[in-house]
């Protein structure tokens, strides 16, 4: 029996997952709903998948933020503290993350791996590239957007699902969060 895998990711109303402007974390537009919401999500005992780019910028935004600031926001603590598999060829250990460990090889063979070996639910939040090619592989069972309201077509970077591969979604829940973003979980079959 295989675990369900979860692509979890933010994303501007454009598809932008992160940009280069001053519109702070969440855009600007995070809210006390939002906010445990995603601690709840991250509450059930789940396994962390990151590739070496994401968890690199994790740790750094960890390392060099306080304990007011939003990067430390419960959710965010309660995903450093689950158990993570960080799939890399070049990082080394120790990992600056309390219960990680370095998978080397190929994302897909990992992350198939992961799915019949592991008795708790994958998630993975970001990881674009590595993402892209599980969802190719029929790896990904859900694919979790949360959608912010802002265009970012000056500011955006990292395009969620640019050069991804054609899917159909099936949406599976959606809801509001403050009012204002909307959270749209999808299970993702490649169109064919």
């Amino acid at each position: 029996m295989t675990v369900t895998y979860t692509f979890d990711v933010f994303a501007s109303l454009d598809g932008y997952g992160t940009h280069s402007g001053d519109w702070g974390g969440y855009w600007g537009k995070q809210g006390p709903e939002l906010l445990a919401h995603r601690l709840a999500a991250y509450r059930a005992e789940q396994r962390m998948v990151f590739g070496a780019d994401t968890y690199r910028v994790f740790a750094q935004l960890l390392a060099e933020s306080t304990e007011e600031s939003e990067v430390r926001d419960a959710w965010v603590t309660r995903m450093r503290n689950l158990p993570a598999t960080v799939v890399s060829n070049t990082l080394e250990a120790p990992l600056d993350w309390p219960d990680a460990t370095i998978a080397r090889g190929d994302a897909v063979d990992v992350v198939a791996r992961l799915k019949e070996e592991s008795d708790i639910p994958l998630r993975s939040h970001g990881s674009l590239s590595m993402n892209r090619a599980l969802m190719a592989a029929g790896l990904v069972d859900r694919v979790q957007v949360t959608v912010f309201p802002v265009i970012t077509g000056q500011t955006g970077t990292e395009p969620v699902f640019q050069g991804a591969a054609d899917f159909d979604l099936e949406l599976l829940e959606s809801r509001t969060l403050d009012g204002r973003a909307q959270e749209l979980i999808y299970r993702p079959t490649l169109h064919v």
